[in-house]
């Protein structure tokens, strides 16, 4: 009889433990699990998250530093500023003839002289040529490279100023070649202004 008492006793103190293990978990008969993650603790932004954005932001600010210095150039018929180095470029004794050409067209020249009255070696230099008339209308704009001139006999030719540079105090002949011109042009001398220099 002590037997059955102490079986009775036994059973009795584990169904108190099975209940209080039901009541833990929620009475849903699954066992709470022994390594889950921390009441209270928020799952956080993936680094890898972070880095893939940084990365975005370094493109675009890279995209936005390589368009701003890569501007479309100005049309070579809209008058620009003279160059800064201009000033020690003077232009003179200009001079305009015509002749034809081995098409049968009508080639215009335009000749002068160029100074370096600079401290700087130029190597290249490109002006614009602007053709006024009486219309009231634009006038037209030419930009060409200036051609120095190599040799006048038994023909002139020329040649660009990087073939032969002009150093502080050298004064070179120069030839602009134009195998149209505008047929609304007054016939005054145009109006030649340096735009572009190349310079050691």
């Amino acid at each position: 009889m002590g037997s059955n008492i102490t079986r009775r006793w036994e059973r009795g103190i584990e169904f108190r433990l099975m209940a209080d293990l039901q009541q833990s978990t929620g009475d849903t008969g699954k066992e709470a699990p022994i390594f889950g993650a921390p009441r209270g603790e928020k799952a956080g932004v993936p680094p890898a998250v972070w880095g893939a954005a940084a990365l975005v932001v370094v493109i675009v600010i890279a995209v936005l530093a390589f368009a701003g210095r890569h501007k479309t150039p100005p049309s070579p018929r809209t008058l620009q500023p003279a160059d800064a180095y201009a000033a020690h470029l003077p232009l003179s004794q200009l001079a305009m003839s015509e002749s034809e050409s081995l098409s049968g067209g009508k080639l215009t020249y335009l000749d002068g002289h160029v100074q370096n009255t600079g401290d700087r070696t130029v190597t290249g230099i490109t002006v614009q040529v602007v053709f006024a008339n009486d219309l009231k209308m634009p006038s037209a704009i030419e930009t060409v490279p200036l051609m120095l001139i190599r040799m006048k006999d038994p023909y002139i030719d020329t040649q660009p100023v990087g073939a032969a540079p002009i150093r502080p105090g050298e004064d070179r002949e120069f030839r602009l070649t134009f195998e149209a011109v505008p047929e609304n042009w007054n016939q005054q001398m145009p109006e030649v202004r340096i735009i572009h220099t190349d310079l050691n």
